[in-house]
């Protein structure tokens, strides 16, 4: 039974947080309109204690609380019941509700929400001043319209509290503002006390001191406004504690620029960490630390018993320290650590784009030779089966295409191990210069057994026309081995291969089959691609090796009857 009432309790809270506000609001002043010694003020002093438990916005309701905060609340409850009917303790108690109310209005964004606890500071506000405060002075005159409006006029504001909040799915939790509240509560006290000694000074009636006390804080609090944030370009108090804030034990602007000379001088990631630590180490405060990173780990110092520990992403860190820090300094070297922590990833992230750079152009020179020894290998093969389909009539021929075909193949096959033990070799300055004629004629003996299409344009002047040989072999042996390949899945593929020697050469590779993916059209000439048959790279390195000699590859068409690559010559 009790588990059901408390559950109800809890959805009655949740749902409806104003009411419970409203309610505190009207047992308060049940204890207070009467005077603190009626024989019902504590009985209604335990009712508003008891909605206070279920409204307080420090803890949820649905949190099991430890025996020290209910120990707390005990303690402070009973000490509130005790003292009760002294005036002291009510305006203690109500600048403390001040407070939290006060702060609370903070983190809301509803409007109702807002309006019922402006409300409620009003009442309470009232209540302190138009009755408290004129008891706790020994005013034994009260006016009789001052007393009808304090016990039956202010009735009217907890009653608007319940009127204007909305009720709610479940119990909004507001994060009370801790500084918001502490300065409300000190600017009651501040009020209190101060009215209280403008009357004892001066002599004059509570209205009168009242009044002068709130001009006197309202001019201070227009002063500090304004020294807050000053006009004509002076720095203000807000800048002022902000630069404390960030230079408290040690200046932001050198820390970030140590960070960056250091980032600049040191490329190894574990390195820079170990240097940024040192000058950590300098610091008079700190006498020794201990860090871990997924590079490693160190210490520096001596270890005190004072100590702090920081964690972002891969770097932990643990200082030890001459005396307890502070909580500005520790959000400041959390911060510190924070950049820390970003420097030392940036520094991890450039060394492995480095091994990767380093990876790829591994991959890629060995890509770009296999293809060469591949093609090497096709035409050792060509000749291999001329070979073997001659007979003793063509021995003459046979041996006019081997004369012709083999220095060719040997010295393709020198320069491709000339570029594997230099990777790095510039390959304008690498390129040997071949008549477009020889290079033409040689393609065609090549590929004698390809039942290829050859068709030439603008011959007439090809003794005169030189071209780089390994770039137009290169993209020749890519493009015509793509398309015998082709041909082995789609039968009785057309294959017309062409050249013409205008604008430096020009060689075109034409098939009659199916038209690439768009996706894979895209890509061939700028990553490698998916390949069934090979690392699909090669057509990838021919446009490279075409574009550094000065040469271009493109695919002219791609439509389903017409496939056709292009490679122009520099001219």
């Amino acid at each position: 039974m009790s588990g059901k009432f408390s559950t109800t309790v809890q959805q009655f809270a949740a749902s409806r947080p104003h009411w419970l506000l409203a309610g505190m609001l009207l047992s308060l002043h049940f204890s207070l309109a009467w005077g603190v010694g009626a024989w019902w003020s504590n009985a209604a002093l335990l009712v508003h204690l008891g909605l206070f438990l279920l409204w307080q916005p420090m803890w949820r309701s649905e949190r099991r609380l430890s025996l020290s905060h209910v120990v707390l609340v005990l303690l402070g409850g009973g000490a509130l019941l005790l003292f009760w009917h002294s005036w002291w303790a009510a305006t203690l108690w109500l600048g403390i509700l001040v407070g939290l109310i006060g702060g609370d209005v903070v983190g809301m964004t509803e409007r109702r929400q807002r309006l019922g606890h402006l409300f409620s500071l009003l009442y309470l506000l009232s209540m302190l001043l138009l009755w408290v405060v004129p008891h706790l002075f020994g005013e034994s005159q009260i006016n009789a319209a001052l007393l009808l409006l304090v016990r039956y006029g202010l009735v009217v504001v907890p009653i608007m509290v319940a009127v204007s909040g909305a009720r709610q799915k479940a119990k909004p939790f507001y994060a009370v503002d801790f500084f918001y509240g502490l300065m409300l509560s000190l600017l009651v006290v501040v009020l209190v006390l101060g009215s209280f000694a403008v009357k004892m000074i001066s002599q004059s009636n509570y209205p009168m001191a009242l009044a002068q006390t709130l001009l006197a804080i309202a001019g201070v609090l227009f002063a500090l406004s304004w020294l807050w944030n000053p006009h004509g370009g002076f720095a203000g108090g807000g800048q002022l504690m902000s630069r404390y804030l960030l230079s408290v034990g040690l200046p932001f602007e050198r820390w970030l620029r140590n960070l960056a000379a250091l980032a600049e001088q040191e490329r190894d990631a574990g390195g820079f960490l170990r240097l940024a630590l040192e000058d950590i180490a300098a610091l008079p405060w700190v006498t020794g630390g201990r860090w871990q990173a997924s590079g490693g780990g160190g210490e520096f110092g001596a270890v005190s018993k004072h100590s702090v520990d920081f964690t972002f992403h891969q770097v932990h860190l643990v200082l030890y320290t001459r005396w307890a820090l502070s909580p500005a300094l520790i959000l400041h070297i959390k911060l510190l650590t924070q950049l820390l922590g970003h420097f030392y990833e940036a520094k991890q992230r450039e060394q492995e784009q480095k091994y990767n750079a380093y990876t790829q152009a591994i991959y890629e020179t060995g890509a770009r030779l296999t293809h060469d020894v591949k093609n090497l290998l096709q035409s050792l093969k060509t000749l291999s089966a001329a070979v073997e389909s001659s007979d003793a009539g063509q021995a003459q021929a046979l041996q006019a295409l081997m004369q012709r075909q083999l220095p060719q193949i040997v010295q393709r096959l020198q320069l491709t191990l000339d570029k594997l033990k230099s990777p790095n070799v510039n390959v304008t300055q690498a390129m040997e210069s071949v008549s477009a004629r020889a290079w033409w004629e040689a393609l065609q003996q090549r590929y004698t057994g390809e039942t290829l299409e050859f068709a030439e344009y603008g011959m007439t002047k090809g003794s005169h026309v030189h071209l780089p040989g390994e770039i137009f072999d290169s993209v020749a042996d890519n493009l015509l081995q793509n398309a015998l390949e082709k041909r082995k899945v789609e039968r009785n593929l057309a294959i017309r291969v062409g050249f013409s020697c205008e604008g430096g050469g020009r060689f075109t590779v034409c098939d009659d089959g199916s038209a690439l993916d768009d996706d894979l059209a895209s890509q061939i000439f700028t990553a490698p691609v998916k390949s069934d048959n090979g690392l699909g790279v090669g057509l990838y390195q021919a446009e490279r090796l075409a574009r550094q000699g000065g040469c271009r590859m493109t695919m002219t068409s791609n439509q389903a009857g017409r496939v056709c690559f292009e490679l122009i010559g520099s001219s």
